[in-house]
Protein backbone atom coordinates (compact mmCIF):
# COMPACT_ATOMS: atom_id res chain seq x y z
CA UNK A 1 0.00 0.00 0.00
CA UNK A 2 1.76 3.27 -0.92
CA UNK A 3 0.42 7.27 -0.70
CA UNK A 4 0.66 9.26 -4.06
CA UNK A 5 -0.02 13.19 -3.83
CA UNK A 6 -0.48 15.05 -6.64
CA UNK A 7 0.15 18.30 -7.36
CA UNK A 8 -2.52 20.24 -9.52
CA UNK A 9 -1.49 20.79 -12.89
CA UNK A 10 -1.36 24.46 -12.54
CA UNK A 11 1.04 24.63 -9.95
CA UNK A 12 3.38 22.14 -11.40
CA UNK A 13 2.90 24.53 -14.68
CA UNK A 14 4.28 27.38 -11.95
CA UNK A 15 6.93 25.22 -11.13
CA UNK A 16 9.00 25.12 -13.95
CA UNK A 17 10.81 28.69 -14.02
CA UNK A 18 13.99 29.98 -16.37
CA UNK A 19 17.09 31.53 -14.53
CA UNK A 20 16.07 34.39 -14.85
CA UNK A 21 13.39 34.16 -13.15
CA UNK A 22 14.89 32.35 -10.40
CA UNK A 23 17.81 34.95 -10.17
CA UNK A 24 15.18 37.88 -10.02
CA UNK A 25 13.26 35.99 -7.00
CA UNK A 26 17.00 35.67 -5.40
CA UNK A 27 17.36 39.46 -5.78
CA UNK A 28 13.69 40.35 -4.61
CA UNK A 29 14.26 38.76 -1.85
CA UNK A 30 17.30 39.70 -0.84
CA UNK A 31 16.09 43.51 -1.58
CA UNK A 32 12.77 42.63 0.97
CA UNK A 33 15.35 40.80 3.68
CA UNK A 34 16.94 44.29 4.13
CA UNK A 35 13.76 46.31 3.89
CA UNK A 36 12.29 44.18 6.95
CA UNK A 37 15.78 44.31 8.71
CA UNK A 38 15.23 48.25 8.38
CA UNK A 39 11.94 48.03 9.36
CA UNK A 40 12.64 45.56 12.45
CA UNK A 41 14.71 48.28 13.91
CA UNK A 42 12.74 50.97 13.46
CA UNK A 43 9.34 49.71 14.67
CA UNK A 44 8.28 49.12 18.08
CA UNK A 45 6.71 50.34 21.08
CA UNK A 46 8.55 53.36 20.20
CA UNK A 47 9.17 54.66 16.46
CA UNK A 48 12.94 55.99 15.50
CA UNK A 49 14.37 57.58 12.79
CA UNK A 50 16.96 57.12 10.32
CA UNK A 51 19.23 59.27 12.44
CA UNK A 52 18.47 57.17 15.23
CA UNK A 53 19.05 53.83 13.29
CA UNK A 54 22.66 55.30 12.13
CA UNK A 55 23.88 56.78 14.79
CA UNK A 56 22.98 53.07 17.06
CA UNK A 57 24.97 51.43 14.16
CA UNK A 58 27.90 53.35 14.69
CA UNK A 59 27.83 52.62 18.23
CA UNK A 60 25.75 55.70 19.78
CA UNK A 61 22.72 54.98 22.60
CA UNK A 62 22.75 58.27 24.02
CA UNK A 63 18.77 58.80 23.35
CA UNK A 64 15.99 56.53 24.27
CA UNK A 65 15.51 55.96 20.36
CA UNK A 66 19.19 55.30 19.81
CA UNK A 67 19.13 52.54 22.95
CA UNK A 68 16.17 50.84 21.57
CA UNK A 69 17.45 50.43 17.91
CA UNK A 70 20.48 48.43 20.20
CA UNK A 71 18.55 46.78 22.16
CA UNK A 72 16.45 45.62 18.50
CA UNK A 73 19.61 45.08 16.69
CA UNK A 74 19.96 41.06 17.86
CA UNK A 75 16.67 40.57 18.05
CA UNK A 76 16.22 40.92 14.20
CA UNK A 77 19.60 38.54 13.23
CA UNK A 78 17.90 36.11 15.60
CA UNK A 79 14.51 36.42 14.07
CA UNK A 80 17.05 35.86 10.25
CA UNK A 81 18.48 32.81 11.68
CA UNK A 82 15.21 31.04 13.25
CA UNK A 83 13.42 31.66 9.91
CA UNK A 84 16.30 30.40 7.99
CA UNK A 85 16.59 27.56 10.44
CA UNK A 86 13.32 26.28 10.19
CA UNK A 87 12.65 26.82 6.47
CA UNK A 88 15.65 24.63 5.28
CA UNK A 89 14.41 22.09 7.99
CA UNK A 90 10.98 21.89 6.61
CA UNK A 91 12.44 21.82 2.79
CA UNK A 92 14.43 18.88 3.59
CA UNK A 93 11.86 16.89 5.81
CA UNK A 94 9.26 17.57 2.79
CA UNK A 95 11.65 15.79 0.45
CA UNK A 96 12.97 12.88 2.86
CA UNK A 97 9.25 12.28 3.67
CA UNK A 98 7.54 13.19 -0.27
CA UNK A 99 4.76 14.50 1.69
CA UNK A 100 3.65 18.10 0.80
CA UNK A 101 2.37 18.30 4.72
CA UNK A 102 5.94 17.71 6.52
CA UNK A 103 7.41 20.23 9.04
CA UNK A 104 8.81 20.12 11.80
CA UNK A 105 6.26 21.22 14.20
CA UNK A 106 4.16 18.53 12.19
CA UNK A 107 5.96 15.85 12.18
CA UNK A 108 6.64 16.41 16.17
CA UNK A 109 10.37 17.43 16.14
CA UNK A 110 9.62 20.73 17.69
CA UNK A 111 7.31 19.11 20.31
CA UNK A 112 10.56 16.85 21.01
CA UNK A 113 13.01 19.47 21.29
CA UNK A 114 11.14 21.36 23.55
CA UNK A 115 9.92 18.61 25.81
CA UNK A 116 14.10 17.71 26.57
CA UNK A 117 14.90 21.67 27.30
CA UNK A 118 11.65 21.55 29.28
CA UNK A 119 12.73 18.80 31.24
CA UNK A 120 16.24 20.02 31.85
CA UNK A 121 15.07 22.89 33.00
CA UNK A 122 12.60 20.92 35.22
CA UNK A 123 14.72 18.58 36.81
CA UNK A 124 18.17 20.00 36.45
CA UNK A 125 17.64 23.46 36.65
CA UNK A 126 19.55 23.84 33.15
CA UNK A 127 19.87 28.00 32.28
CA UNK A 128 22.72 27.32 29.86
CA UNK A 129 22.04 27.99 26.06
CA UNK A 130 24.61 25.37 24.77
CA UNK A 131 23.58 22.68 27.38
CA UNK A 132 19.71 24.09 25.91
CA UNK A 133 20.58 23.42 22.04
CA UNK A 134 22.46 20.00 22.82
CA UNK A 135 19.50 19.11 24.69
CA UNK A 136 16.70 20.46 21.96
CA UNK A 137 18.50 18.40 19.58
CA UNK A 138 18.65 15.27 21.22
CA UNK A 139 14.83 15.88 21.80
CA UNK A 140 14.28 16.54 18.23
CA UNK A 141 16.23 13.36 16.71
CA UNK A 142 14.64 10.65 19.19
CA UNK A 143 11.21 12.33 18.21
CA UNK A 144 12.02 12.03 14.48
CA UNK A 145 13.12 8.67 14.75
CA UNK A 146 10.23 7.72 16.84
CA UNK A 147 7.70 9.43 13.79
CA UNK A 148 9.09 7.63 11.29
CA UNK A 149 9.01 4.17 13.57
CA UNK A 150 5.70 4.41 13.86
CA UNK A 151 4.74 5.64 10.47
CA UNK A 152 6.87 3.06 9.00
CA UNK A 153 4.61 0.32 10.37
CA UNK A 154 2.16 -1.92 8.25
CA UNK A 155 1.83 -2.57 5.03
CA UNK A 156 3.56 -0.02 2.32
CA UNK A 157 5.99 1.49 4.97
CA UNK A 158 6.84 4.79 5.79
CA UNK A 159 3.55 6.51 3.66
CA UNK A 160 3.76 10.45 3.64
CA UNK A 161 -0.22 10.02 4.94
CA UNK A 162 1.19 7.79 7.99
CA UNK A 163 4.21 9.94 8.70
CA UNK A 164 1.53 12.62 8.98
CA UNK A 165 -0.79 10.84 11.45
CA UNK A 166 2.26 9.55 13.75
CA UNK A 167 3.71 13.17 13.68
CA UNK A 168 0.18 14.75 14.76
CA UNK A 169 -0.44 11.99 17.57
CA UNK A 170 3.51 12.37 18.61
CA UNK A 171 3.17 16.28 18.85
CA UNK A 172 -0.53 15.89 20.71
CA UNK A 173 1.30 13.40 23.18
CA UNK A 174 4.46 15.20 23.60
CA UNK A 175 2.77 18.86 23.83
CA UNK A 176 0.57 16.94 26.97
CA UNK A 177 3.57 15.78 28.91
CA UNK A 178 5.36 18.96 28.38
CA UNK A 179 1.79 20.19 30.29
CA UNK A 180 2.07 17.28 32.64
CA UNK A 181 5.27 18.63 33.91
CA UNK A 182 5.05 22.45 33.95
CA UNK A 183 1.77 22.48 35.91
CA UNK A 184 2.74 22.04 39.26
CA UNK A 185 6.43 23.81 38.93
CA UNK A 186 5.07 27.36 39.58
CA UNK A 187 8.31 28.36 40.00
CA UNK A 188 9.63 28.03 36.03
CA UNK A 189 6.02 28.18 34.64
CA UNK A 190 5.35 31.49 33.49
CA UNK A 191 8.76 31.97 32.09
CA UNK A 192 8.77 28.85 30.43
CA UNK A 193 5.56 29.60 28.81
CA UNK A 194 6.61 32.73 27.54
CA UNK A 195 9.11 30.73 25.49
CA UNK A 196 6.72 27.81 24.56
CA UNK A 197 4.61 30.88 22.79
CA UNK A 198 7.60 30.81 20.19
CA UNK A 199 9.51 34.42 19.77
CA UNK A 200 12.76 36.61 19.55
CA UNK A 201 12.13 39.00 22.37
CA UNK A 202 14.83 37.76 24.52
CA UNK A 203 17.39 37.64 21.59
CA UNK A 204 20.97 38.66 23.22
CA UNK A 205 24.25 38.70 21.25
CA UNK A 206 25.67 35.68 23.27
CA UNK A 207 22.73 33.27 22.48
CA UNK A 208 23.29 34.70 18.74
CA UNK A 209 27.02 33.43 19.00
CA UNK A 210 26.07 30.01 20.08
CA UNK A 211 23.32 29.09 18.15
CA UNK A 212 25.02 30.63 14.64
CA UNK A 213 27.79 27.69 14.23
CA UNK A 214 25.42 24.90 15.14
CA UNK A 215 22.97 26.16 12.68
CA UNK A 216 25.33 26.69 10.14
CA UNK A 217 26.77 23.17 10.09
CA UNK A 218 22.65 22.44 10.19
CA UNK A 219 22.51 24.60 6.60
CA UNK A 220 25.81 23.19 5.40
CA UNK A 221 24.07 19.67 5.39
CA UNK A 222 21.15 20.62 3.75
CA UNK A 223 22.76 22.20 1.04
CA UNK A 224 25.43 19.57 0.27
CA UNK A 225 22.43 16.95 0.16
CA UNK A 226 20.51 19.36 -1.84
CA UNK A 227 21.19 17.06 -5.21
CA UNK A 228 20.46 14.29 -3.25
CA UNK A 229 16.98 15.72 -2.51
CA UNK A 230 16.29 15.86 -5.97
CA UNK A 231 16.85 12.20 -6.80
CA UNK A 232 14.99 11.42 -3.91
CA UNK A 233 11.67 13.17 -5.63
CA UNK A 234 12.13 10.41 -8.64
CA UNK A 235 11.38 7.68 -5.44
CA UNK A 236 14.18 5.12 -4.35
CA UNK A 237 14.24 2.53 -7.14
CA UNK A 238 15.23 5.15 -9.88
CA UNK A 239 17.97 7.62 -7.58
CA UNK A 240 19.45 4.36 -6.66
CA UNK A 241 19.30 3.26 -10.29
CA UNK A 242 21.20 7.18 -11.02
CA UNK A 243 23.70 5.77 -8.86
CA UNK A 244 22.74 7.79 -5.46
CA UNK A 245 23.01 6.14 -2.05
CA UNK A 246 18.96 6.68 -1.06
CA UNK A 247 19.38 5.78 2.80
CA UNK A 248 22.79 8.09 3.23
CA UNK A 249 20.94 10.74 1.70
CA UNK A 250 17.47 10.62 3.65
CA UNK A 251 20.10 10.10 7.03
CA UNK A 252 21.86 13.14 6.06
CA UNK A 253 19.14 15.52 5.02
CA UNK A 254 17.65 14.26 8.13
CA UNK A 255 20.47 15.39 10.82
CA UNK A 256 20.75 18.73 8.99
CA UNK A 257 16.94 19.13 9.63
CA UNK A 258 16.68 18.23 13.05
CA UNK A 259 20.09 19.81 14.01
CA UNK A 260 18.11 23.40 12.50
CA UNK A 261 14.86 22.78 14.09
CA UNK A 262 16.11 21.92 17.19
CA UNK A 263 18.58 24.52 17.84
CA UNK A 264 16.07 27.19 16.57
CA UNK A 265 13.53 25.77 18.99
CA UNK A 266 16.11 25.40 21.84
CA UNK A 267 16.32 29.47 21.67
CA UNK A 268 13.52 30.95 19.92
CA UNK A 269 10.43 28.23 21.24
CA UNK A 270 8.53 25.43 19.10
CA UNK A 271 7.47 28.31 16.24
CA UNK A 272 5.00 26.93 14.04
CA UNK A 273 3.80 26.50 10.16
CA UNK A 274 7.43 28.50 8.97
CA UNK A 275 8.70 24.76 7.74
CA UNK A 276 5.50 24.25 6.04
CA UNK A 277 4.62 27.62 4.26
CA UNK A 278 8.36 28.61 3.20
CA UNK A 279 9.05 25.59 0.66
CA UNK A 280 5.57 25.60 -0.87
CA UNK A 281 5.62 29.22 -1.69
CA UNK A 282 9.24 28.90 -2.87
CA UNK A 283 8.24 26.28 -5.68
CA UNK A 284 6.36 28.31 -7.40
CA UNK A 285 8.93 31.26 -7.41
CA UNK A 286 12.51 28.95 -8.04
CA UNK A 287 10.97 25.80 -8.73
CA UNK A 288 11.80 22.17 -7.38
CA UNK A 289 15.57 22.02 -7.85
CA UNK A 290 16.52 21.57 -4.40
CA UNK A 291 20.03 23.34 -5.21
CA UNK A 292 18.20 26.42 -5.54
CA UNK A 293 15.42 25.68 -3.16
CA UNK A 294 17.39 25.05 0.02
CA UNK A 295 19.12 28.38 -0.02
CA UNK A 296 16.13 30.28 -1.53
CA UNK A 297 14.16 29.13 1.36
CA UNK A 298 16.66 30.30 3.74
CA UNK A 299 15.72 33.81 2.50
CA UNK A 300 12.48 33.72 2.65
CA UNK A 301 11.97 31.82 5.89
CA UNK A 302 14.32 34.67 7.33
CA UNK A 303 11.89 37.42 5.45
CA UNK A 304 8.82 35.47 7.08
CA UNK A 305 10.04 35.63 10.78
CA UNK A 306 10.83 38.87 10.63
CA UNK A 307 7.60 40.37 8.82
CA UNK A 308 5.51 38.23 11.46
CA UNK A 309 8.13 39.37 14.36
CA UNK A 310 7.58 43.18 13.20
CA UNK A 311 3.90 42.86 12.41
CA UNK A 312 3.04 41.59 15.73
CA UNK A 313 4.60 44.38 17.30
CA UNK A 314 2.98 47.22 14.94
CA UNK A 315 -0.59 45.69 15.25
CA UNK A 316 -0.30 45.29 19.56
CA UNK A 317 1.56 48.44 20.56
CA UNK A 318 2.96 49.11 22.99
CA UNK A 319 2.63 45.76 23.97
CA UNK A 320 3.53 42.97 21.15
CA UNK A 321 2.26 39.90 19.36
CA UNK A 322 4.91 36.96 20.02
CA UNK A 323 5.80 35.89 16.24
CA UNK A 324 4.54 32.11 16.80
CA UNK A 325 1.29 32.96 17.47
CA UNK A 326 1.52 35.62 14.31
CA UNK A 327 3.06 32.12 12.08
CA UNK A 328 0.48 30.41 13.10
CA UNK A 329 -2.52 32.97 12.29
CA UNK A 330 -0.37 32.93 8.85
CA UNK A 331 -0.01 29.22 8.67
CA UNK A 332 -2.89 27.25 10.19
CA UNK A 333 -5.64 28.38 6.49
CA UNK A 334 -2.13 27.98 4.39
CA UNK A 335 -2.17 24.06 6.19
CA UNK A 336 -5.76 23.75 4.68
CA UNK A 337 -4.93 25.15 1.47
CA UNK A 338 -2.26 22.16 1.02
CA UNK A 339 -4.73 19.74 2.32
CA UNK A 340 -7.53 20.63 -0.24
CA UNK A 341 -5.30 21.03 -2.89
CA UNK A 342 -3.68 17.79 -3.28
CA UNK A 343 -5.10 14.91 -4.09
CA UNK A 344 -4.06 12.22 -1.30
CA UNK A 345 -5.15 8.21 -2.11
CA UNK A 346 -4.64 5.09 -0.66
CA UNK A 347 -4.28 2.43 -3.13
Amino acid sequence: MTSTLTPPASVATVLRRPMRVRLLALGGGAVLLVLLCASSVAFGAADVTLNDIIGALSGQSDTLAQAAVVKRMPRTVLAILVGAALAISGTGMQAVTRNPVADPGILGVTSGAALAVVCGIAFAGVTDPTVSIVLAVIGAALAAAFVYTVGSLGRGGATPLKLALAGAATTAALTSLVSAILLPRVDILQSVQSWQIGGVGGATWHRIAILTPVLVIGALICVASSRGMNSLALGDDLATGLGVHVARTRLMTTVGAVILAGAATAIAGPIAFVGLVVPHVCRMLVGTDHRWLVPFAGLAGACLLLAGDVLGRVIARPDEIQVGVVTAVIGAPFFIWIVRRQKVREL
